[in-house]
């Protein structure tokens, strides 16, 4: 009995000081591929891989406006091995679900955040075929016909929605919405014809624009983009300007605090390292990662009280 017991400890003290990662870690994303979230997860995971010589292994895991995946991770086991690559909507859908009296997916005090990742405005574009070459153009012709034209998202009160609701409601018009799983449908439906427009991230929209297949027709960003130096901000146009939209990475909330700190310093090397920086530069994506735990708190308590608010002052519709 006492030999037994003896050589539990043993095993429980050497895996204790076992160096983290010891095994293949999985990066959830609540999205389908293709999508902002995806587009940041993807250069991080392989990254990360090459310095720990350990799988980072992305698992695409979508549904109900990220709610599936986001719950997955604050439910999962608080060891660093499973983490979350999200988006802004992380903060929004509880809020959501408080607001119609919905039962909660998850609370944000199941998450540690761990990293920003990068942010940036999104773009407002247009299929190639559509007629309207400025924003006036597009406004004036949806406050003579509400609700015909039809815009994509990636759902309700998410990150391709709130801003293209949030203009709406400043500029007194209304369009339809059409929800899609994620970024790379929403996407889809815009190029199939199926929505005129969407509210996207930049790095999705430049392929498209350079092949000739959208156009931009505003930033929704306080500063004019760098890839779209042409198309104006929404504030230069007299509309508010919007806040960006962001890719983060977050943690099981009793995650033990010195395995956040490991995460976050291998997630900040992995996010300066040369082939990460190449990525994220051809997708026109910008790193700015938290400078330590600590920050990240702080920014994500910011970030959560910001888009609750927001939420709270677009109540478009009862998701299903």
């Amino acid at each position: 009995m006492f030999r037994t017991l003896l050589l539990a400890l043993v095993a429980l003290a050497a895996h204790a000081q076992e160096p983290f990662p010891a095994k293949p870690v999985t990066i959830v994303v609540p999205y389908p591929p293709g999508g902002q979230a995806d587009l940041a997860a993807r250069p991080l995971a392989n990254s990360l891989q090459q310095i720990l010589k350990q799988p980072f292994v992305v698992l695409n895991r979508p549904g109900a406006s990220g709610a599936v995946g986001n719950r997955a991770v604050a439910s999962a086991n608080a060891d660093g091995y499973t983490i979350l690559v999200t988006l802004v909507s992380i903060t929004t859908i509880p809020e959501v679900e408080k607001m119609f009296g919905r039962p909660l997916s998850y609370t944000m005090d199941q998450f540690a955040p761990l990293a920003l990742l990068a942010a940036d405005p999104p773009v407002l574009v247009v299929g190639e075929q559509q007629p309207w070459k400025s924003v006036k153009e597009l406004l004036d012709d949806a406050k003579k016909r509400p609700d015909d034209i039809v815009y994509s998202h990636s759902g309700l009160y998410g990150p391709s929605h709130l801003p293209m609701e949030m203009l709406l409601h400043e500029a007194g018009a209304k369009m339809r919405g059409l929800p899609a799983v994620g970024g790379g449908p929403s996407m889809q439906l815009v190029l199939g014809g199926s929505a005129a427009m969407w509210a996207s991230p930049p790095a999705m929209a430049v392929p498209q624009v350079a092949a000739n297949k959208m156009r931009v027709l505003a930033s929704f960003g306080a500063k004019r983009h760098p890839a779209f130096p042409d198309a104006p901000t929404l504030k230069e146009l007299g509309y508010a300007a919007g806040k960006g939209l962001w890719s983060a990475l977050y943690a099981p909330a009793a995650t033990p605090r010195d395995v956040l700190d490991i995460v976050h310093r291998l997630t900040v090397q992995a996010l300066n390292a040369e082939p990460t920086q190449a990525t994220f530069k051809k997708q026109m994506i910008k790193a700015i990662p938290n400078a330590s735990v600590s920050d990240a708190k702080a920014w994500d308590k910011e970030e959560t009280a910001h888009w609750r608010k927001l939420t709270e002052t677009v109540k478009i519709e009862r998701p299903e």
